[in-house]
């Protein structure tokens, strides 16, 4: 069911980057997706019951794998969170300097206007 609705949130982002004309609203569909797809990953390396990666001298081996939570997608998404951060301010910066140059934030507009 969560799968579902990462899914769904995802397909929200998507249709705003698709539909919407405004930039401004496609930015902020390009971080719901990212938002999907981060909380997607992090509910793959989800463990009901886990415990940290960390060896303890009085757990055996065989217990140790069994319930330690795999670190991988937790460190994939804060890098994928960083990297997001990035990209969206970037993007809000060429956003700025279109709306300098055309003085608008819809796309149609823009396509018209370049000369």
């Amino acid at each position: 069911m969560l799968y579902a609705l990462c899914f769904l949130l995802f397909m929200v982002g998507l249709y705003g980057v698709l539909v919407k004309r405004n930039l401004i609203k496609i930015i902020i569909s390009l971080i719901i997706m990212e938002s999907a797809v981060n909380v997607f990953i992090v509910m793959i390396g989800y463990r009901k019951n886990g415990i940290a990666p960390i060896l303890n001298k009085t757990m055996e081996h065989q217990e140790f794998i069994r319930r330690t939570v795999d670190p991988l997608p937790q460190a994939l998404v804060l890098t994928a969170i960083v990297i997001g951060l990035g990209v969206t301010a970037m993007t809000i910066a060429i956003a700025m300097r279109l709306y300098e140059r055309y003085g608008t934030y819809d796309i149609q507009e823009i396509k018209r206007l370049k000369g």
